[in-house]
């Protein structure tokens, strides 16, 4: 046997939820993409995996440990170059610094039991992943969508993390439910927690009148409006308060969750005076 660690790099990751819509590459899906395919061809034998940071970021990187044997390892090297070609191909407009790259090294203490490396690989493959459905309602807007974030096992435990999202409470419990038979079949305990209660755009929303005349008579142009798909604290907030108006806006800032995040601080200013001039209009409750 011969030991060697794959790992996956170069992805622009993002947050989970204002990002999900650009089909970005998942580290996690493409690393199991692989080692499905290895584990039929090759004999693959799964030590370990470690994919994904951050729960609600899409993963940037990942990899595994795995052994073949001896008379296959000639062919690993090759075989990731083939699927590195294939994958960077379909990715290249979003994903032009994406690698794929195979090193031999040390041979693990231990490896997973062949039937839960053939469970978990499969779970992973069939795992739901990017958008689910677009709203009815906001046209271009994502309504529900899921991201494999995390994949790591560790002291005897395979740990699989993912962030469900959507503007409508029945769809996400309906993605719920996918999540749980696919995890189920596999023989992995699901556990679900840590909701962001939806909250669905209010097009009539009394705060968003004031704040659309307000932003044309302080700026001198009409502002554009728009829904986002991401846990914010609104949608805990009004979890609470179903009936409270609510709005959120903010400062610019450019791909959140990712080591390239930003903020445009000349928008900072900006964003400071229209919310002292928002106070001072805010509609009595009625």
């Amino acid at each position: 046997m011969k030991a060697f660690k794959l790992s996956i790099t170069g992805l622009k990751g993002g947050h989970s939820g204002c990002d999900i819509h650009l089909y970005r590459g998942n580290a996690n899906k493409i690393l199991f993409r692989y080692l499905k395919h290895a584990e039929t061809k090759h004999g693959l034998r799964l030590s370990g995996v470690d994919g994904g940071t951050l729960r609600n970021a899409i993963p940037r990187e990942a990899s595994a440990v795995f052994v073949v044997p001896a008379d296959k390892a000639g062919d690993i090297t090759k075989c990731v170059a083939e699927m590195y070609e294939i994958i960077r191909k379909e990715y290249a407009t979003v994903e032009p610094h994406f690698k794929m790259g195979v090193t031999e090294c040390d041979m693990p203490a231990k490896l997973i039991d062949g039937d839960t490396q053939k469970k978990l690989i499969n779970a992973i493959v069939a795992c739901p992943n990017d958008v689910i459905r677009m709203s009815n309602d906001m046209a271009g807007l994502v309504e529900t969508s899921s991201n494999l974030a995390i994949v790591k096992s560790e002291n005897g435990k395979i740990e699989v993390r993912c962030l469900l999202r959507s503007s409508v409470d029945s769809a996400k419990e309906a993605l719920e439910q996918m999540f749980a038979a696919v995890f189920e079949l596999a023989g992995a305990e699901c556990v679900f927690n840590g909701q962001y209660p939806g909250w669905k755009p209010n097009p009539h929303s009394p705060i968003l009148e004031v704040m659309k005349q307000g932003y044309e008579k302080q700026f001198g142009n009409v502002p554009k409006i728009s829904a986002i798909h991401a846990g914010l604290e609104c949608g805990l907030i009004g979890g609470v308060f179903p009936n409270l108006d609510m709005i959120s806006f903010g400062p610019t800032i450019r791909h959140p969750h990712s080591p390239d995040e930003m903020c445009n601080i000349a928008t900072v200013g900006k964003f400071w005076d229209y919310l002292l001039e928002t106070l001072k209009n805010v509609p009595v409750k009625k």
